[in-house]
């Protein structure tokens, strides 16, 4: 019997766990931190369960496995995966060996489309699921989602959107799609990946083992993501709001064969939730998976999800904005360039990213409050541009946003940074801020509307 090391014991570890388990293999678990749920999985799968926390606990999670599966989050740098790869064991993604088990299927692989890129990728994704759905195929949404995709290989679907984060493709050895998006690339994660070289060149993983038949979808004015796209024998389209393919023509969404879809319309049409779509409805169209005809429909009821620019409300005549997702400054900016003037709620954890880049729209910005324990470099970045005051809550951030404010001047929290110092994650975060400036605001007749999601 062949056996295989999972190691790292989150959602995406105890879904892989449980596959190879189900299909007769032998599993050895492992996680740096060991908790009773973890040893309840070990003991349900019947499996020895170790830290690799010294040379004894990595040779007890290796020891007689042929492949070892990390959790998406442990670093090539971790001990458990250096040591693997100096024994030669394979060393591969729970969507790599998703990919391999659907292209063995009894009925034949089903259509798979992946999505990539710094900031988009879960929106596009969603978006992909819908327009699938408008086109009356169903498909399981997966990868760097809630569900990993070997959890969806048993669903009764037409198709997989697979969502593909750096840390996903950086060991595949086999994983392929029928149409992949390449959103857009900036620096990010460079704690786990050393360098934005190593990191883009691990992005452009997703086109390692490409056929011809299959479609590349990139940003028409990005030569990095293009080049990489047209260094493999596929069929490449692309998109922009002011050319490409795919793009804005007379207000509408148009490609090849002309308009498909009315920008006002739209769920929401800032610049990136054009982008967004036009890349989504390119894949779905390119690969014949859903008619023009039911494109429109499907962006007009589109619900995205929670913590990226969903207004809380209007209150004192500002608008404020959760954008709490915002966990680098890329994608901090892509929300900043959808208002004329903010107060700006930004810092938390950062990821060694350069936190300077969020200065780079200074007409934007009427004044920042810095958050976290990147407040530092918060206030070092916007000295000279606006007023910058330190936070030591995101209470105390919501009540100096208040103040600084004015009518007509939004209030956005999109914090360039993780939420680690202060939450466990983007979306407690966000969920305090919403709680908290609803509070904050509960006493007053300034409140016009509050709602979960809306446009600026």
């Amino acid at each position: 019997m062949r056996t295989v090391s999972v190691y790292g014991l989150g959602v995406a570890g105890v879904a892989t766990a449980k596959a190879f388990a189900a299909r007769g293999y032998g599993v050895r678990l492992g996680d740096d931190n060991i908790i009773e749920a973890m040893s309840n999985l070990a003991e349900a799968i019947d499996s020895p369960l170790h830290s690799a926390n010294d040379a004894q606990g990595i040779d007890a999670v290796l020891r007689g496995s042929d492949v070892l599966v990390p959790a998406p989050g442990i670093a090539p740098t971790h001990p458990v995966i250096v040591e693997a790869l100096r024994r030669g064991i394979a060393v591969r993604s729970e969507i790599d060996v998703a990919y391999e088990w659907e292209q063995a299927r009894a009925g034949g692989p089903r259509p798979i489309i992946a999505v990539t890129g710094t900031d988009g990728k879960t929106t596009t994704t969603m978006l992909v699921g819908a327009l699938l759905r408008s086109g009356g195929k169903t498909c399981a949404e997966v990868g760097n989602t809630d569900v990993p995709f070997i959890a969806a290989l048993n669903d009764d679907v037409d198709a997989f959107v697979v969502e593909c984060s750096s840390f996903r493709l950086a060991f595949t050895s086999m994983f392929r799609a029928d149409a992949s998006i390449w959103l857009n690339i900036a620096p990010d994660h460079l704690d786990w990946h050393g360098s934005f070289e190593t990191y883009a060149a691990t992005k452009a993983r997703i086109w390692s083992h490409v056929r011809p038949s299959d479609i590349a979808i990139v940003p028409f004015d990005d030569t990095l993501i293009g080049g990489y796209a047209r260094s493999h024998d596929q069929r490449v389209h692309t998109f922009g709001v002011e050319g490409g393919d795919y793009r804005v023509d007379a207000g509408s969404l148009a490609g090849p064969k002309g308009s498909f879809a009315n920008i006002d319309s739209m769920w929401r049409s800032m610049p990136h939730d054009i982008t967004n779509s036009l890349a989504a409805c390119a894949a779905v169209l390119e690969c014949g998976l859903v008619d023009s005809a039911h494109i429109e429909n499907a962006l007009v009821s589109f619900q995205p999800a929670s913590h990226r620019i969903d207004h809380v409300g209007d209150f004192a005549g500002s608008g404020w904005y959760d954008d709490s997702k915002a966990t680098s400054p890329h994608a901090a900016l892509t929300a900043i360039r959808a208002f004329g003037k903010v107060v700006l709620i930004a810092g938390g954890k950062n990821k060694d990213l350069d936190l300077t880049q969020l200065a780079s729209e200074p007409h934007r910005m009427h004044a920042v409050v810095a958050i976290g324990s990147s407040q530092d470099d918060i206030v070092d970045a916007f000295t000279n541009v606006c007023t910058v005051i330190r936070a030591d809550s995101m209470e105390a951030a919501i009540a100096s946003a208040a103040q600084l404010t004015a009518p007509g001047i939004d209030v956005l929290l999109s914090p360039g940074c993780t939420s680690y110092d202060w939450y466990n994650n983007y979306k407690e975060r966000g969920d305090d801020f919403v709680r908290l400036v609803r509070r904050h605001f509960s006493s007053t007749t300034d409140q016009v509307n509050t709602t979960g999601g809306g446009n600026p």
